[in-house]
């Protein structure tokens, strides 16, 4: 059980995505490694590094706002089993998502994180 990397969110208006993501690449020279659609929920991500980027209206994103941080771990089904025990509440999931499975999980002192194990890893997505 081990946390591979940890993602900041930023949230933005979609029509804002493309122009972001081209500053981030070029800023930190660094292709997006992740982009994909989550119509669902009518959203648009992104990846650079370690900052997620979330696009969409005000009204998709406001159910996603109150999440903090994504951690990116190598078995799901092992941290929830494990987070009640050390005080964590899951509040949602695991669940499938378009890039694998996902909770959303509310530690001790009451930040929100997204838990996310992806189907297919990146090498890059390794913390040092």
């Amino acid at each position: 059980m081990k946390i591979l990397n940890i993602l900041a969110r930023r949230y933005l208006p979609l029509e804002e995505l493309d122009q972001t993501v081209a500053f981030h690449e070029t800023l930190i020279g660094q292709t997006a490694r992740l982009r994909f659609d989550y119509p669902e929920y009518d959203l648009r991500l992104a990846q650079i590094a370690s900052i997620l980027f979330i696009a969409g209206t005000e009204q998709s994103l406001k159910p996603f706002t109150a999440t903090h941080l994504t951690f990116l771990v190598d078995d799901i089904d092992a941290f929830a089993a494990h987070l009640p025990h050390v005080g964590a509440a899951i509040l949602d999931g695991p669940k499938p998502v378009p890039t694998g499975r996902n909770m959303l999980v509310q530690h001790p002192d009451r930040t929100r994180v997204e838990y996310v194990e992806h189907r297919d890893k990146h090498p890059a997505d390794l913390l040092p």
